[in-house]
């Protein structure tokens, strides 16, 4: 028994070290990637950061300083070592290093997809699942009839039927400028979520106002990004509901709540890959709508970077969507294994 205990641990151990260590080739392939796509941006930074005014003398010496004149494989070289010392440059729109502009603007995007997925799972699930278990009924069609609306209109269309149906017209949400109301006063900074700082510094005039504002935006990603968990549930639901071992115990004569328990709690295996598989995916689908919602976060970040050829913030920026997903993506697999033992061997 301790022998077959230890063959365990070492092969969890074994299957940890793995799936870490595939992380390191991943990110240099993307830092590579990464830094070669941006560079093909149309536009000159060194251009922008002089102005249109500026003579060529003054954007070449600008060039020489940012190094954009150095053979292509000198300037990755640069950026590899910059960034093993956590330095991804300073942006030219804000003029502030990089790292610190990402760290200042991820809570906002991480609040934002982390409601948006709480909101697909206390919906989605529940919905796939009673849709399975009632075939043709009245929530089978709601759940069909929202997954084919929801694949097929794009995220800043929904957000501004949104702004003009909940907020303009009703008048009842709140208006798309950023996280909080005008005047104001953000809560005591603890983690960077607004409505966990509110809560736990207990200011609820600053929690009635996050939370207005997360609502509309929330709703917006969740509504469309949450059509995949509704399918995966729903499919995984209606396979073992019509499954034999599921037949053979309605002969046993287990009850039919019984039987949806024990559906339900092997569907949630593929529907916990597709929500995970989502929360990484929101992160990159939050940019246009938090440009819509002037949410200010990263997405809004990227935009503004892309927009004036910024090379050192987008590639920042990508680079931490990219580790975040991965990241993501870890945990899944470490979470996959608990919920499955077998995978580990």
């Amino acid at each position: 028994m301790r022998a077959a205990r230890r063959v365990a641990r070492f092969l969890v151990r074994s299957y940890a070290v793995r799936r870490v260590a595939i992380i390191v080739p991943q990110v240099f392939g993307i830092t590579l990637l990464v830094f070669v796509l941006v560079r093909l941006f149309p536009g000159d930074p060194a251009y922008l950061f002089a102005g249109p005014t500026a003579s060529p003398e003054t954007v070449e010496a600008i060039r020489d300083d940012l190094g954009l004149n150095d053979p292509i494989y000198v300037q990755y070289w640069n950026y590899l070592v910059n960034l093993a010392q956590g330095d991804m440059g300073t942006s030219l729109v804000t003029s502030q290093p990089v790292s610190s502009d990402i760290l200042a603007r991820f809570p906002a995007t991480f609040e934002l997809i982390t409601f948006a997925l709480l909101i697909c799972l206390l919906i989605g699930v529940p919905l796939g699942a009673l849709g399975a278990r009632n075939p043709g009924g009245p929530i089978d069609y709601v759940t069909r009839i929202y997954s084919q609306l929801a694949g097929s209109l794009p995220d800043f269309w929904w957000g501004l039927i949104l702004i003009l149906v909940v907020f303009v017209t009703l008048g009842i949400g709140a208006a798309p400028v950023g996280r909080l109301d005008i005047g104001q006063a953000p809560p005591q900074t603890i983690t960077g979520l607004y409505t966990v700082d509110a809560l736990l510094s207990a200011d609820w005039s600053a929690f009635r106002s996050a939370l207005s504002h997360l609502l509309l935006p929330g709703f917006t990603l969740a509504f469309v990004y949450g059509a995949p968990i509704v399918k995966q549930m729903r499919t995984g639901m209606a396979s073992i509901l019509d499954s034999p071992y599921l037949a053979y115990a309605t002969i046993c004569g287990l009850s039919s709540w019984m039987l949806f328990r024990y559906a339900f709690r092997n569907a949630m295996l593929p529907a916990t890959t597709m929500a995970g598989l989502t929360y990484a995916y929101l992160i990159g689908a939050a940019v246009v709508v938090e440009t819509v919602f002037s949410w200010g976060g990263l997405g809004q970040y990227a935009v503004q970077a892309i927009t004036n050829s910024d090379y050192a913030a987008v590639s920042g920026t990508v680079l931490a969507t990219t580790i975040y997903a991965l990241l993501i993506y870890l945990i899944l697999d470490f979470l996959y294994v608990a919920i499955d033992p077998r995978i580990r061997y």
